[in-house]
């Protein structure tokens, strides 16, 4: 007797961001399964899935956003139930991945965090990781299971041409940066500027912006960054650009943290337009008249259908996203 198998996709979602998950199952045309999330009495998370999950390939989609140790635990916790139904697959979704940025060992006796959340990931039994604009790239090499590094840059740049490109200089806020400026510039034949900045030894959320390596007098200047949380580098990477003669300074960014005080720094800098995507809910106590949010849904939404069907990610994105 020979039995073909069948392929059935299940996708889920945590309650970190309903909205883009909702989003990403239109763009699929497929409906978002039930996880049933609750919590105990003294805050432990439970999860029972509203249907089978036998021999499923089930994408699980969390952003690990604030409170992000909750929205890492129960990511965690729904991938262990999915595991534990009988998930022929588990991808897990992270559309910003939490504790980016310790990716390394700064100063002596430091963590490397962003390894640990990638062990947890695993050992709960995730078989793939998908992501979107890591703040490291080195971060992929963490994983011992295959993982899609996504990128918002064909919205971003997509973004940019429809609002015109004469004049424009890409600016790239720290060296850090530089290489996805750089891609950025040559999309959009535009001219590539950098910020040299320091942060006071010592000292956490400050930085100061010393000089600028390229012409920006009279231009329109776009800084481009994967995130803005406290928003001190943007801002004091936009206040030295204006002060060095840009007509206008815009930032761009996929992932919008906005821990206080980023809302005020925003409003109240040199900054004219602040463009970033919903890897993160934003409250609605947040939005200012400067901002902008577009939507990676699409984005993502293929990368689950390739991811589902086999074949390539990478080429939907040019291979821009192997960096």
């Amino acid at each position: 007797m020979e039995i073909t198998p069948r392929r059935r996709i299940e996708l889920v979602s945590g309650r970190s961001h309903p909205a883009l998950a909702k989003d990403i199952a239109d763009q699929l045309g497929v409906e978002l399964g039930e996880a049933n999330l609750r919590e105990f009495a003294n805050g432990e998370i439970h999860c029972r899935y509203g249907k089978s999950m036998r021999g499923s390939d089930v994408f699980i989609i969390q952003t690990h956003c604030g409170p992000v140790n909750d929205s890492i635990m129960e990511h965690l916790i729904m991938i262990d139930a999915a595991k534990r139904a009988s998930a022929k697959r588990i991808t897990a979704v992270c559309p910003y991945y939490g504790y980016s940025r310790q990716d390394r060992k700064a100063t002596g006796r430091e963590p490397i965090t962003a390894k640990l959340v990638a062990d947890m990931l695993s050992v709960a039994g995730a078989d793939r990781v998908v992501s979107v604009d890591l703040h490291s790239g080195q971060i992929q090499g963490f994983f011992d299971v295959p993982f899609d590094h996504l990128t918002a840059a064909p919205v971003l740049v997509d973004y940019l041409r429809t609002q015109g490109t004469e004049d424009l200089v890409v600016v790239a806020p720290d060296a850090g940066r530089v290489k996805v400026a750089e891609r950025f510039s040559q999309h959009l034949s535009a001219d590539l500027a950098v910020v040299h900045k320091r942060r006071p030894r010592g000292t956490a959320n400050q930085v100061e912006a010393l000089q600028v390596v390229g012409d920006i007098a009279g231009r329109r200047c776009v800084l481009i960054d994967d995130m803005i949380d406290t928003a001190g580098t943007i801002v004091a990477a936009a206040d030295l650009l204006a002060e060095r003669g840009a007509a206008e300074v815009w930032c761009m960014a996929t992932h919008a943290v906005l821990s206080d005080p980023a809302v005020d720094r925003l409003k109240n800098s040199a900054l004219t337009k602040v463009v970033v995507t919903d890897t993160l809910p934003i409250p609605s106590d947040h939005y200012f008249d400067k901002l902008e949010v577009l939507t990676v849904a699409k984005l993502i939404s293929d990368a689950i259908g390739a991811v589902f069907e086999d074949s390539s990610v990478s080429e939907i994105f040019g291979g821009d996203n192997l960096a």
